[in-house]
């Protein structure tokens, strides 16, 4: 598949996301798109909208 900037979506993904690397590769090209917000008529996740995110959904409640 070409036009990906694979290694700012591993940037993304990765370090962003904080996915695991397993996680990260399990993903298809259109579910990280999705994840991140680049799929038409949505804004991407920022830092403050995911650190938003862990507060209300921590990984140990």
């Amino acid at each position: 598949m070409s036009g990906f900037d694979w290694p700012a979506l591993m940037r993304a993904g990765l370090h962003e996301l904080r996915l695991e690397p397993a996680r990260f590769w399990a993903l298809t090209p259109v579910e990280l798109l999705i994840m991140l917000g680049i799929e038409a008529g949505s804004a991407p996740v920022t830092r403050a909208r995911l650190e938003e995110l862990a507060a209300r959904f921590p990984d140990n409640p």
